[in-house]
């Protein structure tokens, strides 16, 4: 039932790159450990260190962390607030997957399983 009221939604987040590798990993495993106890994480892609678009805080890299998770309506909000507070964290951004999307993946998947 709890299944039902759980969204899917997306979370990119650029951490501090000049931070140790240790630093970076305790953030990434904060993070991580924080969806999970809200919700169920589906995949967490670690991109590592990347050159930034454009200088932020003077820094041109961060380290990228992109994860897939669904989880009630109300916990995205929570995240971006404890993501602003945290230390170390450069940018982030979580956005609510499109319904569209899962709507036209379905029919494709049911198009292959017929096959």
């Amino acid at each position: 039932m709890t299944e039902m009221t759980n969204k899917k939604y997306e979370t990119i987040f650029i951490v501090d790159a000049s931070q140790g590798e240790e630093q970076i990993a305790a953030l990434v495993e904060k993070f991580k450990s924080l969806i999970s106890g809200a919700g169920e994480i589906e995949s967490v892609d670690e991109w590592g260190k990347r050159r930034l678009a454009y200088p932020i805080n003077d820094l041109t890299e961060g380290y990228y962390v992109l994860v897939n998770f669904s989880c009630p309506p109300e916990f995205p909000k929570e995240l971006q607030r404890v993501f602003n507070i945290t230390d170390g964290i450069l940018r982030s951004i979580v956005i609510r997957k499109d319904e569209k999307e899962n709507k036209l993946e379905k029919p494709a998947q049911a198009e292959a399983a017929a096959e």
